[in-house]
This record gives structure tokens, sequence and C-alpha cells, in this order.
């Protein structure tokens, strides 16, 4: 079992669909099934409808799944785990109030020496903690020894006692924390490998120390992939709103920091061949030009009328027409600017006016020319217009710019659309 477990507490951003996409790949590779675990056991931060956002975009951009569950679903196999620690004495109540653990913090951070738990209330006898009133959490008992990783991607790592600490299991108000919620879901699932972002590294071998203490010997696989910088501020909802296509963004997710045979692909031919270990190790820098380039390749690819669809038709004439666009365009919301302003109502120099509407009147009463020369022709021979002052004129009138494709091969897609685009 894998498992992609996304927080509903804000828009999933580029590092999270990467997550998912690896995922779901490496589940298909090793032929095991996938899991979608929504962690909103953050009641506070959870944000209503961003559930229901993550499995849209995740059906969007082909990412399937066999089993789907809620964390808070757990949270009572959470605390009977917490209750077995607390009884099998590897646990223990902490009653140490947050003022006073932040100033600990803060006098450890002023004498520039790492912070740790100092084992407060972790011998208390039975009687002071059963007379104590106050709230409580529940604290994991640091391990006795280092716990080394050996990771896919980053290779070995060892964490010392000291480093993973004496942490909290459950808060005050008997909410898991992440990596106890997170230790136990996995272990209720039988996860067998985790892809994860490299920020959760050191939250590993706390969790593989929790397994340990609830004598969980199950050997989980883990790969850590490298952070991309920034990538909480590019999010998935504005990468589709600006016109990027799901197969150019997962081809461009999957290109970063890796050797792949091809440039350009779509996620089912990336199974064939996608290797995990072959993924670089160092954090990565979103490049927006490199997704243009690669999102334009993929409108190019697509069939006309399918393309049509995106711009508003259904027409397979209108697609080639978008098409001629793409050595400018990169995107769809590009493409649906420069369509636009071949129907629109068009804004025209002064000094182009004049022929303009020449032009717009002879067209209205024209016949109908499949052959632009021969359209050219006619209005040349009505018109009586110098001949740059007419193709200057002519563009403005069936593009409604002064620059873009050649004028015979936007007639070629448009002349059925005539009469509406000269209204």
């Amino acid at each position: 079992m894998l498992r992609f477990a996304p927080s509903p507490t804000g828009d999933m951003h580029i590092g999270n669909l990467r997550v998912a996409l690896f995922n779901y790949i490496c589940s298909l590779q090793r032929e095991e099934p996938l899991l979608i675990r929504i962690e909103d056991t953050d009641q506070e931060r959870t944000i209503p409808g961003k559930e229901k956002e993550i499995f849209e975009i995740l059906s969007l951009f082909g990412i399937h799944y066999q089993e789907q569950q809620l964390q808070s679903n757990n949270i009572r196999f959470h605390r009977a785990m917490a209750l077995q620690l607390l009884q099998d004495k590897k646990a223990f109540n902490c009653f140490c109030r947050k003022e006073m653990l932040d100033a600990k913090r803060n006098a450890a951070e002023e004498n520039k020496i790492p912070y740790c738990y100092d084992g407060a209330c972790e011998n208390l006898l039975p009687e002071e903690v059963i007379d104590n009133p106050n709230p409580f959490t529940i604290r994991l008992k640091k391990p006795a020894h280092s716990i080394t990783l050996d990771d896919m991607i980053k290779g070995e790592s060892t964490f010392t006692p000291d480093e993973i600490d004496s942490f909290i299991l459950l808060n005050t108000d008997k909410s898991p924390t992440y990596n106890f919620a997170c230790a136990v879901d996995d272990m209720l699932s039988d996860v067998s490998f985790i892809i994860r972002s490299e920020d959760h590294l050191s939250d590993t071998p706390k969790q593989i120390a929790i397994h340990e203490a609830l004598g969980y010997t199950k050997k989980i696989e883990y790969a850590h992939i490298p952070n991309i910088i920034g990538d909480d501020s590019i999010s998935v909802k504005s990468l589709l709103e600006e016109g990027y296509l799901p197969d150019a963004i997962s081809n461009y997710l999957i290109v970063m920091g890796n050797t792949t045979p091809v440039k350009i692909f779509d996620l089912k031919e990336a199974i064939k061949w996608f290797d995990l270990k072959a993924l670089s190790n160092t954090p990565l820098h979103f490049d927006i030009e490199t997704l243009k380039s690669i999102n334009r390749e993929h409108l190019k690819g697509l069939d006309p009328k399918e393309l049509s669809r995106y711009v508003g038709f259904a027409d397979e004439e209108i697609g080639n027409l978008a098409k001629l666009f793409l050595e400018k365009a990169s995107t769809l919301k590009e493409l649906r600017v420069a369509i636009g302003a071949i129907f629109a109502p068009k804004t025209v120099p002064e000094k182009y006016k004049n022929a303009f509407e020449t032009l717009r009147t002879l067209t209205q009463k024209a016949p109908h020319f499949d052959d632009y020369d021969a359209y050219k022709g006619y209005l040349s021979e009505k018109s009586a217009l110098e001949e740059d002052t007419l193709l200057r004129a002519l563009r403005l009138l069936i593009s409604g710019t002064e620059e873009g494709p050649e004028l015979g091969d936007l007639y070629t897609y448009i002349k059925n659309y005539l009469k509406e685009v000269v209204k």
C-alpha cells in the first residue's frame, strides 16, 4: 500500500501534486494499491470544500486510487494506542504549560544550544498524576538509541535520541499530533512505501520511534523528494485557471530534477520508464518559461476539435485556427484572447478607420470565396486601396490585431465565419 496524505487547509500546490503523481506512478509500477488519506485532524485550519477540491484535482490529473479515508475517523485508534503506550510506560503525562515550555525554548536559543524537553514530567509519581487538575499532553519517552533512516533519494541519515526528543502524541484536547496520527494511520493501513516531500524528513524518525514503541516491526521504505522552492505560492488551481493543461503540468513536474527519455509525454507513457531513484536530491526551482514551452507542445498535439472546445467552440476549423497562434501563445488563456479578438468588435487606429469600414462593407456584400487570394483580389479591385493600407486594414478586420499569423492562413479557417467576424 502507498498513500498520498494531503491536508484540506489550503489550495493544493504543485509540490503536493508532484508527490501525488509519484505515489500514483509507483503504486502502478509496484502493483500495490494507493490510498488517499485526508489529514483533517487539525479542525481549526481545515477549510470547508477543500477535501472535495483535492479529489477533483486528482481526478482531473488522472490519478486513480483504490481507497480513501478521513484521518479524523481514526481518532479512536489514536487515543487507544496512546493509552497503550501509557500503560506500557513508553509514554507519560506532561503537565508543563505552554508558557513554561516557550520560556525554556527561548532560553536555549539565547544560549545557542539545541532545545530538548527536560523530562520535567517523565518520572512523576502516580499520585502526582492523578491529583493534578491541570490539562496535560501525552509525550512519547525519548528513544534510548539513535534511529537510522535509509532513504531512497536522500541516502542514509542517523538521528540521535536528543534530535528525536520526548515529543507530544496527544494534545491537551486529546487530539493527535501530526506525527502520531500519521504513524498510527500508516500502521493501520499497512503502508509499505512512503513518498513525500523532504519537509517531512525530520518527522520520519519520530514516526519510526512510535512504531517501535508500539511493537510494529514491518519495515517501511521511504523516499523524501526535494522541495520545489516557493511551491507553496504556486497552486494547481491557479495554473489551471491560467490555461495550463493537466498533461503539461504533470509532464513538467515529472521532468523537474529528472532525466527522462523524452521531453514531451503524458502520464501513461511516464509510467513505463519512470524511476524514482533517478531524481535529483537537491531543491528545485520552478521555471514558468519551461512550463509554458511544454504546455505549448501539448496544445499543438491536441486534436483540433478538442482544442476548439477549450476556446469556446466545437469546430475542427477553430481548433486549427487556434494552433496558428501557438508560435507566441502558450496557454489556453492566451489562445482564448486571440480567438476572442477575431470575433469581438474591433478597435481600429484612426488612420485605418476609413479603409477598415470600406473592407467591412465590401466583405458583408461579397460572395463566398474559398481561396484567400480570390478574396483579397476582390477587395483590392473594389476598394482601390493601396496594397499596404489594404493589408493592414484587412488584418485588423479579420484578426482584431495589427500582428499575427499570415492572413492567408487565418482566412483558411475563418472563411466560413467571415460574415460573423466582420459584423
